[in-house]
C-alpha cells in the first residue's frame, strides 16, 4: 500500500491508500489545503487539528451546496423530460388548415379572368 505525502496548510501529513489511488488523493488534499489556506490567511497560526476540522467544514458546507444545486437541477431535467414525453406520446388535438369557400375561389377566378382580359386587350391595342 503506498504512502503519499501531502501538504495541507504548510503542514505535510504521509497518508496511505491504495495503488493507483494516488493521484485522487492528491487531489482530495488540494482542496483541503486550499481551505486550510485561507483560513490561515484569516485567523493566522492555529492547532492542526483545529485547522483540519475548519478547512473540513468549510469543505463539506460547499459540498451540501453543491449537492443541493444537483438536486435542483435533477428535478428540473425530470419535470422536463416528463413534459417531454407527453408531448411527444400525445399530439395535438386539432389541426386547423386554412379553407377557402366556394364562393371566394369562384370570386378570385373570375377577378384573375378579368384581368388576363385587360391585358390581352391592352396588347391588342399596342399591337
Amino acid at each position: 500500500m503506498p504512502e503519499v505525502n501531502i501538504d495541507i496548510g504548510g503542514r505535510i501529513f504521509q497518508v496511505a491508500c491504495q495503488t493507483g489511488e494516488e493521484h485522487f488523493l492528491q487531489s482530495a488534499a488540494k482542496l483541503l489545503d486550499n481551505e486550510a489556506s485561507v483560513l490561515a490567511e484569516q485567523i493566522g497560526r492555529m492547532p492542526e487539528t483545529r485547522m483540519l476540522l475548519m478547512a473540513g467544514l468549510m469543505l463539506a458546507d460547499k459540498t451540501a451546496g453543491l449537492e443541493e444545486e444537483l438536486r435542483n437541477a435533477e428535478a428540473r431535467l425530470e419535470t422536463q423530460a416528463k413534459e417531454l414525453s407527453t408531448m411527444k406520446s400525445a399530439p395535438p388535438e386539432k389541426i386547423e388548415v386554412a379553407v377557402i369557400p366556394p364562393q371566394i375561389e369562384d370570386s378570385m377566378a373570375e377577378i384573375a379572368a378579368r384581368a388576363e382580359a385587360l391585358a390581352d386587350s391592352l396588347e391588342a391595342k399596342r399591337a
